[in-house]
């Protein structure tokens, strides 16, 4: 079978749309949701806040999905992407066809990925322990990105962030609550200047 032939579970695709978070916000992007992710957080705008047992799957090859894209930039979301013992072969054949390649993980699955893809980290263990990130996401993750809805998603993970210093340190709202979560933000920036607010602009602007 060639790499062209390998199947993944899709939970959507969709092209030409902004990345909404983060250190690429605004930059042009078609987003690769892949379907799948145990870790249950309560707020999962995605779909998965039950494991996603009920939702849409599709299994497409990976030539079909490099056939449908349209931008220079491809985000791999989900669900959680590094369950899917695929992932590296999906980014191989991105790479290949000189795509710009970001990745964006609670880091509770470890595989091996090229040195050029763009790792967000997005840690859950505060909200399910049993998902821990692996060790080594903290010093491979080019960003990371923390849902903050009392402020003490901070305190966490602040061992963490201090042994392994990030320049890029996204603090993001949680959606259902953002107006007293950007307050809480707005706090901790005045301790922690180095960090950034980051909101889902891709919600405020009305597209995907």
């Amino acid at each position: 079978m060639s790499i062209l032939e390998i199947k993944l579970p899709i939970h959507e695709t969709f092209q030409s749309t902004v990345q909404g978070e983060g250190y690429w916000t605004g930059s042009l992007v078609d987003f690769i949701r892949l379907s799948g992710c145990p870790v249950a957080c309560p707020w999962c705008d995605t779909g998965y806040a039950d494991g996603g047992a009920n939702l849409p799957r599709e299994q497409r090859s990976i030539g079909e999905l490099l056939a449908e894209l349209k931008s220079p930039r491809v985000v791999i979301s989900g669900g959680e992407p590094f369950i899917h013992k695929h992932l590296p072969e999906l980014v191989q054949a991105l790479l290949a066809a000189g795509k710009q390649v970001n990745i964006e993980t609670s880091g509770s699955f470890w595989q091996e990925i090229s040195p050029d893809v763009w790792i967000t980290l997005s840690p859950k263990e505060h909200i399910n322990p049993k998902y821990p990130v692996i060790s080594q996401f903290w010093s491979r993750a080019n960003e990371v990105k923390i849902v903050i809805e009392t402020g003490g998603e901070i305190d966490f993970y602040q061992e963490y962030l201090a042994t392994n210093y990030k320049q890029y340190v996204y603090l993001q709202p949680e959606w259902n609550n953002s107006h007293q979560a950007i307050s809480v933000i707005l706090q901790i920036l005045q301790q922690k200047p180095h960090y950034k607010l980051s909101l889902q602009i891709h919600k405020y602007i009305g597209v995907q």
